[in-house]
């Protein structure tokens, strides 16, 4: 099995080789296509993915690869490496900064390395089961923020909310927290981890969106968690906070579950 340092170490570089590519079209003219779902991908996030697809393969060709655009690679590996070359797209076609290189490592299903790199903004935040979270080489810890009156709550879009029926649960965690403000994507989940924010909530979340988030959250002293309160990248959905937050929140979530 491949040592965890060793991943950690080869995760960190791959993330930056992708990263660095999307600068080739960051702020630049390119197509924007719509996707089956009507979400937007462009040719940036195509040929990243086939960029960091190649370095994978090129260092640990045993290993399988997940990727939001080209789908899964080698499935009975015990190792998975879980891409997303650009989350965050739309903050990417509009020339904001907030989008991330996403890159998870999986063994036997459980996230044990995660990587978010938000390239425009030279920060790049890695972790692994064990091995602590840093921010560009830095040791970085969530904040130990008490209640949920001091919180600096995070999220993507209020209307998906709305749109998928949880309108009420975050109109009370709107009511219950300090500040609200939408520096979402894995971005916003990053703030968390380094101190800056204190929730950041997805009410929807693909298995690419949320592999690199656990190993981070959980190694900065806080949680990754679903609606129903597991440490888990399965459900679809997420949210990332401190210890102390977590039962607040969940029992705001149970008080409101479908």
């Amino acid at each position: 099995m491949t040592d965890i340092k060793e991943l950690l170490q080869a995760a960190t570089e791959i993330a930056k080789i992708g990263g660095e590519h999307t600068l080739k079209y960051f702020k630049k003219d390119f197509e924007v296509i719509s996707k089956a779902d009507d979400s937007p991908v462009t040719i940036a996030d195509r040929e990243t993915e086939k960029v960091i697809r190649k370095e994978i393969q090129k260092r640990f060709p045993d290993h399988g690869i997940i990727g939001e655009e080209y789908g899964r690679t080698n499935q009975e590996s015990p190792v998975q490496w879980v891409l997303d070359p650009i989350d965050g797209t739309k903050s990417f076609i509009h020339g904001i900064p907030f989008y991330t290189t996403l890159v998870g490592v999986m063994i036997n299903n459980e996230p044990v390395v995660g990587i978010i790199n938000a390239p425009a903004l030279d920060e790049l935040c890695a972790a692994a089961i064990g091995e602590g979270a840093t921010l560009n080489g830095t040791p970085c810890k969530m904040r130990n923020v008490k209640n949920l009156s001091e919180v600096t709550f995070l999220v993507t879009e209020i209307n998906h909310f709305r749109t998928m029926g949880y309108g009420e649960m975050f109109q009370e965690l709107l009511d219950e927290t300090k500040i609200h403000r939408t520096w979402g994507d894995a971005y916003g989940h990053m703030m968390v981890a380094v101190g800056r924010a204190d929730l950041m909530f997805d009410p929807e979340l693909h298995i690419w969106d949320a592999a690199a988030l656990l190993p981070i959250m959980k190694e900065s002293g806080g949680i990754f968690s679903d609606m129903d309160g597991s440490e888990t990248i399965h459900s679809g959905n997420g949210f990332s906070t401190n210890k102390q937050l977590f039962p607040q929140i969940k029992a705001i979530l149970d008080k409101h579950k479908k």
